[in-house]
């Protein structure tokens, strides 16, 4: 009798692994969002309807002091992990909501960016959209705007 009470619970553990296995073999990784090809399409739509600039434009307006404002797009808490001189930050998630409060003046020269140049490409498009026309956006990766050696504020 032990031994038949044994074996069912070998079985029946087994059987418990042999279902857990299926189910995690049958949940392949989705590719996040961004990824995607839609995603991919969408920003550079939004990069061929706005004007891009690159980090040495950006950096030579900061150097003259050009009247400008210099936006973070990114989440707030890569902002506080660093950011350029500067720079004020609304969220590319908040630009249609917070933007009105932040910068009220649409003829303001706007320098957008964000970690890899997509959020920055979009909410530039948007801000463009929302009547910003001096709005560009800084088409390049955050990383290369360190790697160059170029300021940024912790």
């Amino acid at each position: 009798m032990m031994k038949k009470r044994m074996l069912v619970w070998m079985l029946a553990f087994v059987f418990i692994l042999s279902m857990a296995s299926l189910t995690f073999a049958q949940e392949a990784p989705k590719p996040r969002l961004w990824e995607s090809t839609m995603v991919k399409e969408w920003v550079t739509k939004a990069k061929a309807a706005i004007k891009l600039v690159t980090i040495e434009d950006v950096k030579a307006a900061i150097d003259k002091k050009e009247k400008a404002v210099y936006l973070d797009v990114r989440d707030s808490d890569e902002y506080t992990g660093g950011h350029l001189p500067g720079a004020i930050s609304v969220s590319r998630g908040e630009i249609e909501f917070d933007i009105w409060d932040v910068l009220p003046d649409k003829n303001a020269k706007i320098y957008v960016y964000c970690k890899t140049g997509g959020r920055a490409a979009l909410a530039t498009k948007t801000l463009n959209d929302l009547g910003y026309k001096n709005a560009v956006s800084m088409d390049a990766l955050i990383a290369n705007w360190v790697k160059a050696g170029y300021p940024v504020v912790r």
